[in-house]
């Protein structure tokens, strides 16, 4: 039998042991949060940087496998998608072309329709016998498709699959989306300019239709839209923690006061200024993203659209 000094000093050493063990783990969760910021900060420069579709897409695959065990970019052309860029399959083993025609892929043509991350089983019936040949998938690997979404329409896809990070592949997303659009063509842009003309318009006759700005009228508003995204992108990727808060609370604005009127600044020094037919899409942009559809959560302090 134990005495009873022994006893205590087995309890206080196995107390200190597992305070020591929580202070390691505390210091390990701390550094593993750091680093996924790190890596997130990195990706999202690298993003911002890209000059060209093709060094984006290959940039954007780069940065999501660092969130999952494989990575993909899937090109929409008409009713197919093609392969693009792969990272966590030897190079190797891919054929110089690879695409599938979406009525085979019901879970990539889902996340194009519905235009939001949509995740499925490595299923030949959800993603194609062909794919999941080509990427070797078991039948317990859990797929996470993330469209990118640029003027109403879905350009391409991320495919990732295994230990999938999947905020980290939407935030990344949607930085790509915002950039996409500015390296895009502007014919795309119709149906969203359109539809953003008769919500916010700036001070004056707003145009009647995208085909009636001039083409140096048309850069700028692509411009003004891509700002818009990448402003928000930023507050939800950075400030993520305070965003949920304000979401909670009904008060968005008051949450991230400081990031939301500095923008609203610039975007009205850099857009209003040269273009007066200017629409808010940053106001839209805020209330799309940060506040999911609903103006109220941006909080009765908000200012509203700048006019």
């Amino acid at each position: 039998m134990v005495s009873s000094p022994l006893r205590r000093l087995l309890e206080d050493r196995v107390s200190q042991l597992l305070a020591d063990a929580d202070s390691v783990a505390g210091e390990s969760r701390d550094r593993a949060v750091r680093e996924c910021a790190d890596r997130l900060n990195q990706a999202v420069r690298r993003l911002r940087q890209a000059e060209t579709l093709a060094k984006l897409g290959a940039t954007l695959v780069d940065a999501s496998a660092a969130f999952a065990t494989g990575a993909a970019l899937f090109i929409i052309e008409g009713q197919s998608a093609r392969l693009e860029n792969v990272r966590g399959v030897e190079a190797e083993e891919l054929p110089a072309r690879f695409e599938i025609p979406l009525a085979v892929a019901p879970a990539i043509a889902g996340a194009i329709e519905t235009r939001d991350p949509v995740t499925a089983a490595a299923l030949p019936s959800e993603i194609s016998e062909a794919l999941v040949d080509l990427l070797g998938h078991s039948p317990d690997v859990r797929i996470s498709l993330v469209p990118i979404v640029t003027a109403d329409i879905v350009p391409a896809v991320l495919y990732a699959w295994g230990n999938v990070e999947e905020s980290a592949l939407e935030l990344l997303v949607q930085m790509a989306s915002a950039a996409w659009d500015g390296l895009s063509v502007p014919e795309p842009v119709e149906v969203e300019a359109q539809e953003l003309v008769t919500i916010a318009p700036a001070p004056g006759k707003p145009p009647d239709s995208w085909e009636s700005l001039s083409p140096g009228e048309q850069q700028i508003h692509l411009r003004a839209q891509r700002f818009a995204r990448v402003r928000v992108s930023e507050m939800r990727l950075f400030q993520s923690d305070a965003v949920q808060n304000g979401r909670s609370q009904r008060d968005l604005y008051g949450a991230v006061r400081e990031s939301i009127d500095t923008a609203r600044s610039h975007f009205h020094e850099q857009f209003f200024t040269a273009c007066p037919g200017m629409l808010d899409y940053l106001h839209l942009e805020l209330v799309r993203t940060l506040a999911h559809d609903d103006p109220e959560l941006l909080g009765p302090e908000y200012p509203g659209p700048l006019v």
